[in-house]
């Protein structure tokens, strides 16, 4: 695969630029907070310096429920590069039935959100089905309030930032239900099947991968196969890493190791990475394990999928 490319502080990576759709941003790692308690100083500024220098040119933060939704717009208002998603994940569709307004309320709030920040807000999401993670809410709930959310899409005419976990007949059942009616999108993190894929991008939808869709050899097959024009990438930082057990990590050519030293969050310093926590400038990680597996020239396919991206959520 060549030698490792290692770019040199200040610069980006050479001819290639990327827009990362999922960033959840507002996540406590950032901010030096780990499960309850502060292991170093807030550090999101170096983290965002980190992928303007590896060619992240656009970021798109993700929004999970109200709260963080709120957040997210708030963080894209600071900078020009940074723009947002706003609605409920699946695993927190119960939020609507607690709001103590009622479910009705809980979705003006996220429709209020929307409105107030309308020029930084490019999709609605995260939401969708998650059918791995029914502890955190049930299957019903789930189903209401992705029909419900689709409806919110179909009046705002946003895009959409789709998820999906063990759930693809469900999704693309409702979806077709709702042909013709939304603004088109793409469903994040996919790690299905390609009979998943085809019927996805069947109904119009790209496919966003990050590391979490390039942990097996079967993950990896399914990638082979899909067309370059159906997709799109992400980090889904600080998740989905790209680790040394999975199959493509050997595929990968640029690493920031000499640069920023990765290191355990208690031994955190200005200037180093925090190791297993995911950031934007990885991006171009997901990128080469792509081209790799595709056998195509990286800064082709970054073009391919810039111009994807920016063709769905930048020409509204």
């Amino acid at each position: 695969m060549g030698s490792v490319v290692r770019p040199f502080v200040g610069l980006t990576i050479p001819n290639m630029k990327f827009i990362d759709i999922g960033a959840n941003l507002t996540d406590l790692m950032y901010t030096g907070w780990y499960n309850g308690s502060q292991k170093h100083e807030p550090d999101l500024d170096a983290v965002l310096e980190r992928s303007w220098r590896s060619g992240v040119d656009k970021l798109i933060i993700t929004g999970g429920n109200a709260q963080e939704s709120t957040k997210a717009a708030a963080m894209a208002q600071t900078n020009d590069k940074l723009y947002c998603t706003v609605g409920c994940h699946p695993t927190r569709c119960g939020e609507f039935e607690s709001h103590p307004e009622g479910p009705e309320a809980y979705m003006s709030e996220l429709e209020q959100i929307i409105a107030q920040n309308r020029e930084r807000v490019l999709a609605y999401g995260e939401f969708g089905l998650d059918y791995q993670r029914l502890n955190f809410c049930p299957k019903d709930i789930q189903l209401k309030y992705f029909e419900k959310q689709l409806e919110a899409c179909e009046k705002l005419k946003l895009p959409m930032f789709l998820h999906c976990r063990d759930a693809a007949e469900d999704l693309t059942r409702i979806l077709t239900k709702f042909e013709g009616r939304l603004q088109g999108g793409v469903v994040h993190s996919f790690d299905g099947t390609w009979d998943e894929a085809e019927k996805i991008m069947g109904l119009g939808y790209f496919i966003g991968l990050n590391g979490c869709s390039l942990r097996t050899p079967d993950n990896l097959e399914v990638v082979k196969r899909l067309p370059v024009n159906r997709l799109m990438i992400e980090t889904d930082c600080p998740w989905c890493e790209i680790r040394p057990s999975h199959p493509g990590y050997k595929l990968i050519q640029t690493r920031y190791d000499e640069q920023y030293p990765s290191v355990k969050k208690e031994k955190w310093k200005p200037g180093s990475m925090v190791k297993s926590r995911n950031e934007p400038c990885n991006i171009v990680q997901v990128l080469e394990v792509i081209a790799a597996v595709k056998e195509m020239n990286p800064v082709e396919l970054s073009t391919i999928i810039y111009f994807n991206t920016s063709n769905m959520f930048f020409s509204q």
